[in-house]
């Protein structure tokens, strides 16, 4: 998905007009419009601006993170350690019986909300001394 249909997604899921994502970054509407239309690219700053607004990274703006639920938040190291632990082959069983193809995303899709969170968790404990 390119850049353009990556913003017209992500403003949709929101439920947001053009008006009110250009509002809340503090441009104007015909600009927001330019990138959705795939006319004009916004600066690194902006790219900033809307991977925070949007929640996701600006690597996934950008079209070098395919996965859209990696938070901003997430250092490479976190996202390297994350796709270390999927890469794993081992099957995914349930009773003693492996899954299917569609039940195993489902389960890593789990699995991948709960990463998060728990990485999210441990960056915000403080560090005994």
């Amino acid at each position: 998905m390119d850049f353009a249909k990556k913003l017209i997604k992500l403003r949709e899921d929101k439920g947001l007009s053009q008006y009110e994502v250009a509002d809340r970054l503090g441009i104007k509407r015909p600009r927001y419009n330019a990138w959705e239309q795939g006319l004009a690219k916004p600066r690194a700053d902006m790219i900033k601006k809307l991977a925070e607004f949007f929640e996701v990274s600006p690597d996934y703006l950008l079209g070098f993170e395919s996965n859209q639920d990696i938070p901003a938040w997430a250092t490479r190291k976190d996202i390297r350690d994350f796709k270390k632990m999927l890469e794993e082959d081992a099957p995914v069983m349930f009773d003693g019986v492996p899954l299917d193809k569609e039940d195993k995303e489902k389960v890593l899709k789990v699995m991948e909300a709960i990463f998060w969170d728990a990485k999210k968790k441990n960056k915000r404990k403080p560090i005994d001394e």
